[in-house]
């Protein structure tokens, strides 16, 4: 009887073909761009936070201030930040040097905030990872300036809107 390995356990359960972090023995790589088109690439994506009254009530009293500072500045500052260091936080992404990254933060409706953010870059790999980083953090960052109102605040949903510049564009309908 053979011994199964676990990457000879992981290729029987998965179509090897659709994940371009595994190699042929199911090893994490970093996928390999160096044959692709230097173009430029843009994406963007949002993070969805729902605030309780009593905390949108307190932040409009305090013209969204905290203790800790401007809650959507300090946000849209550590948006921004965590955007340039994607790399450092998620093992198998190549390390870009942005062009450029914008996050904005608005209400969506009466009690949640949209926060947007948009990465580009001119590179041989798309930016996605860098703006879902830039939505997320900058909604942790919002829960935590806040979180000493309530901890019914609710981070609803990350996801990719649109990119493009890189073999298929995408937009979300």
């Amino acid at each position: 009887m053979k011994h199964l390995e676990y990457g000879d356990i992981i290729n029987q359960k998965i179509n090897m073909g659709s994940f371009s972090h595994l190699n042929d023995k199911s090893q994490p790589i970093i996928v390999d761009v160096s044959s692709k088109e230097v173009t430029k690439r843009t994406a963007t994506a949002q993070s969805m936070v729902y605030l309780p009254q009593e905390v949108l009530d307190q932040l409009e009293k305090s013209d969204f201030n905290s203790k800790k500072g401007s809650v959507f500045q300090t946000a849209i500052l550590a948006g921004i930040m965590a955007s340039k260091r994607t790399s450092e936080l998620i093992p198998l992404c190549h390390p870009l040097f942005l062009e450029n990254c914008n996050v904005s933060i608005e209400m969506a409706s009466e009690n949640e905030l949209l926060i947007l953010c948009t990465a580009t870059v001119t590179a041989k790999t798309g930016v996605e990872m860098e703006a879902l980083t830039g939505a997320s953090i900058a909604a942790l960052t919002i829960y935590d300036m806040c979180k000493a109102l309530s901890h019914d605040i609710i981070i609803k949903e990350t996801k990719l809107i649109q990119k493009s510049g890189g073999k298929n564009d995408f937009e979300r309908k």
